[in-house]
């Protein structure tokens, strides 16, 4: 384990393995599609297969995938996303009142900036109907994942209800059905605490709120994207996250919950740029999480330094190995840079996991399965190092 007298503060608690999620050694989310399944997918698509078969190659791939998680020592095991194009639109698009729109970027290339396309609010989805949940998303695939996980405790990721706003905003929202966004937020916030008290009921412990809104408008280009929709650049942040406390509020209590921040992930791409001291005050200190997955794997996300506003109460998940690229990171350069956030937050609250899933659309990033699976080794067998 790293030295105590150089990793922790005075008053920091001792080190160990952590009992509730966020684990020690944990991991966003999507993980790479194997070759079967694309397969199966090409089978529905040209009326080879039937949803039925579909399904059946869905759930033999991911009863693989979690047997892969809890193999190298995973705590929590998710199904990969394996049944989603999107990690977001599988969701979005399954809430009544929502409407798809069409693609936000260009193709950018792997480890490249994603542009945006012109359309100036650069939306996902169309508000055009009152937003509702008539059936729990994703409620057979959690309760199918419970099914397979042995030793790991199943965890399930939907997007934030940030994102909605933020891949829509006030043009994409039919003023005839919302005219003022008051009732927009009481309709979506009432539609997650629905989904939460659903999934609850189907033994749902561990959810993750996903939300690259929170990570973007670090980027003052964001900033100026909000402003072109409509909203205020300078406090939708904050928006934002009073909004995520009242879905929060109704959090059932043995239900940890945490959020995940990212500056894009597309096919090993990215989006947006600049450390997290533009909302870190709020975020920190205001969002009611267990939990933060923060994106650390590059210059790109800034330095350790907001992590001081991070109370004794929550847990800080470093997203220090990329999923973008398959080269290893060396296990000391992990230690070195746990190390370094040790000097703004206690080490205890500390956790290790790659800096965004693996497959955040159903292409997934450029690397390969053994790397996929190499990196999620070296960040449990690095945590055992730390933390013990």
């Amino acid at each position: 384990m790293l030295s105590l007298d150089r990793v922790n503060p005075p008053g920091s608690t001792t080190l160990g393995p952590r009992t509730s999620p966020p684990f020690r050694a944990d991991h966003v989310g999507s993980l790479l599609r194997p070759p079967e399944l694309f397969a199966a997918r090409a089978a529905f698509a040209d009326g080879s297969l039937t949803a039925e078969g579909l399904r059946a190659a869905e759930d033999e791939a991911i009863a693989a995938a979690v047997r892969m998680q809890e193999d190298v020592g995973l705590r929590s095991a998710t199904d990969g996303e394996y049944r989603r194009k999107s990690w977001m639109t599988d969701f979005a698009y399954q809430l009544a009142g929502i409407e798809p729109t069409g693609t936000i970027a260009t193709p950018a290339p792997a480890g490249g900036k994603l542009e945006l396309s012109p359309r100036t609010g650069a939306s996902l989805m169309r508000v055009d109907g009152r937003i509702g949940l008539d059936h729990v998303i994703f409620g057979d695939d959690f309760a199918a994942l419970r099914s397979l996980t042995t030793t790991a405790t199943p965890k399930l990721t939907i997007p934030s209800p940030s994102m909605i706003h933020f891949r829509s905003g006030r043009e994409e929202i039919d003023e005839d059905v919302y005219p003022d966004l008051e009732a927009f937020w009481d309709d979506l916030v009432g539609a997650y605490r629905d989904e939460i008290a659903g999934l609850a009921e189907l033994g749902c412990t561990y959810l993750q709120l996903d939300d690259v809104s929170l990570a973007y408008v670090n980027d003052p280009a964001q900033r100026d994207r909000l402003a072109r929709m409509g909203a205020d650049p300078d406090h939708q942040h904050e928006t934002y996250i009073a909004q995520m406390n009242r879905v929060l509020a109704a959090k059932p209590e043995d239900m940890r919950i945490t959020t995940h921040l990212c500056r894009g992930n597309l096919r090993s791409s990215w989006m947006a740029q600049g450390g997290y001291d533009f909302v870190a005050e709020a975020l920190f200190g205001d969002l009611g999480v267990d939990g933060f997955f923060l994106e650390y794997d590059d210059e790109r996300s800034g330095g350790f330094e907001p992590l001081r506003f991070v109370p004794r109460d929550k847990v800080v998940v470093l997203g220090l190995v990329t999923s973008k690229r398959g080269e290893l990171e060396a296990k000391d350069d992990l230690k070195r840079r746990i190390e370094e956030a040790s000097r703004y937050i206690d080490v205890d609250q500390l956790c290790l996991s790659p800096q965004c899933g693996f497959a955040s659309v159903v292409e997934g990033n450029a690397l390969s399965y053994e790397q996929q699976v190499a990196k999620l080794r070296l960040i449990v067998e690095t945590a055992e190092e730390v933390w013990g």
